[in-house]
């Protein structure tokens, strides 16, 4: 066998993780260390693919896949990334271990290398839209996805000697409690608002459109179920390969899949109800404040909903002013927005901050609104004799 034949070999059996850290440790690395000695970075295999989150496979390698790596400097040492950008681009050999360095990519169709050379807090914006080492607002943290700091914290870190990626990472590793406890009570906001749909639907003919909402609703729960146990979801497409991680998966699964597939409307709605006090337990047990029962009758009509106290417990807790002046139960930006032309896109996800930053306004000056015993009080709404009575949504 030919050494060439023998490197597409090995590195066929690599997954894109090792294969990164295998072109650091035998190509990047060594040309850093001669030629830039005393350069003080971080290399790591993050951004965008499956390989980031470890779930690369034979499929994965139809697109984009090459010789890639980060390598980041601090931003004291922004000068240094032009020059490592340029040394990569004379010094790295076109293949390593049979995979090109050199190729076009679906965000960069020029043949250059493909190792992303950048500060830490440019890195983290251009992933993020907004960069942490900076601090982040109310509304920063809101429109954040789990995916985009995913791809800032997922995958291993091979080498770091930056005094910022830590600091960074730490940062990410989730939510502030105040953040957190107000996009639980708005996940479970959302359950209350539509699960009583699922009955009425299919009891007035509309059988397809309870299937989808009670379909919905189980992709809702399972959301609901990485919120709980702290973990940032990715999106879609690998959302079930890390549910399967979590700690209630193998409990919630039948429910869920129940929750969607049964035929009868019954049987989805006592899915749903299962799969709710299973999560209802689960933050039960991380002391957060939780009823007794999280399910009750809806209008004591023969459908079955979350009890309001599962979110208003959550939110007569939360401390933080600005967040207690949100009475909008909209939650993070991956809650109310589905685009993927929005939530893919940095940029297009920071400016979503306005619309965070419009509700507070019309919530009032800071004391226009405050939380008494479980419910929201809120300032006089002069405009509401103009609008006309508030439509009464029961189904």
């Amino acid at each position: 066998m030919s050494a060439h034949a023998h490197q597409d070999g090995r590195a066929a059996g690599l997954s894109g993780i090792e294969f990164g850290a295998a072109f650091h440790r035998d190509a990047v690395g060594p040309l850093l260390s001669q030629e830039l000695p005393g350069l003080r970075y971080a290399a790591a295999r993050l951004g965008s693919g499956s390989d980031v989150l470890g779930l690369d496979d034979v499929m994965s390698r139809d697109h984009d896949w090459g010789g890639r790596l980060t390598l980041l400097v601090d931003g004291a040492a922004q000068a240094a990334v032009p020059v490592v950008r340029d040394l990569l681009a004379r010094r790295l050999p076109d293949r390593f271990h049979g995979r090109p360095v050199r190729f076009a990519a679906t965000w960069d169709t020029a043949v250059s290398h493909k190792v992303e050379v950048a500060t830490v807090g440019d890195f983290a914006a251009s992933r993020l839209g907004v960069n942490p080492l900076a601090g982040l607002s109310g509304p920063d943290w809101l429109v954040l996805t789990g995916q985009s700091v995913l791809e800032v914290i997922a995958a291993p870190v091979y080498v770091d000697s930056t005094a910022e990626l830590a600091v960074l990472r730490r940062e990410l590793a989730w939510y502030p409690p105040d953040i957190e406890r107000y996009l639980l009570a708005c996940g479970w906001q959302r359950l209350a608002q539509r699960m009583p749909f699922v009955g009425r639907t299919a009891d007035t003919g509309q059988r397809l459109q309870s299937r989808l909402l009670s379909a919905a609703l189980a992709g809702d729960l399972m959301n609901l179920a990485f919120l709980l146990h702290q973990q940032w979801r990715p999106y879609e497409k690998w959302r079930e390969a890390m549910f399967a991680r979590l700690p209630c998966a193998t409990e919630l699964r039948g429910p869920l899949e129940a929750a969607a597939t049964a035929a009868d409307w019954r049987e989805r709605e006592a899915a749903l109800a299962a799969a709710i006090e299973v999560l209802a337990a689960v933050q039960r047990r991380r002391g957060l404040p939780t009823p007794v029962t999280a399910v009750t009758r809806f209008w004591g009509r023969p459908y079955r909903t979350v009890a309001a106290e599962v979110p208003d417990l959550l939110l007569a807790t939360i401390t933080d002013p600005l967040l207690s002046r949100l009475t909008m139960r909209a939650g993070s930006a991956d809650q109310w927005v589905d685009s993927v032309d929005v939530l893919a896109h940095p940029g297009r996800r920071a400016a979503l901050t306005a619309a965070y930053r419009a509700w507070l306004d019309a919530a009032g000056p800071p004391g226009a609104v405050r939380l008494m015993g479980l419910r929201a009080v809120t300032a006089p709404d002069r405009g509401a004799a103009a609008r006309g009575p508030r439509r009464d949504c029961r189904p």
